[in-house]
């Protein structure tokens, strides 16, 4: 059951972690020219967006996780 635990904290942490940043940036490169030696790219910066019934869910879940975990351990 050590390991509901450890999964529960896991959870948990994810769950608070989507809580406190409520979007995920990232940075693409493409190439948009390449002739020769000459080559031109473009970054686009994209943004997913996490609602806080996730995070939120997921955190109950690591709790819950935690407190089953301890209960059969004990």
């Amino acid at each position: 059951m050590r390991g509901m635990v450890v999964l529960g904290i896991v959870l948990l942490v994810a769950g608070l972690a989507a809580l406190v940043w409520p979007a995920i940036t990232y940075t693409t490169t493409e190439k948009v020219l390449d002739v020769g030696p000459v080559e031109v790219t473009t970054e686009d910066r994209e943004r997913v967006a996490l609602p806080p019934l996730l995070g939120a869910g997921v955190a109950t879940a690591g709790v819950a996780l935690i407190a089953f975990g301890s209960r059969k351990a004990a």
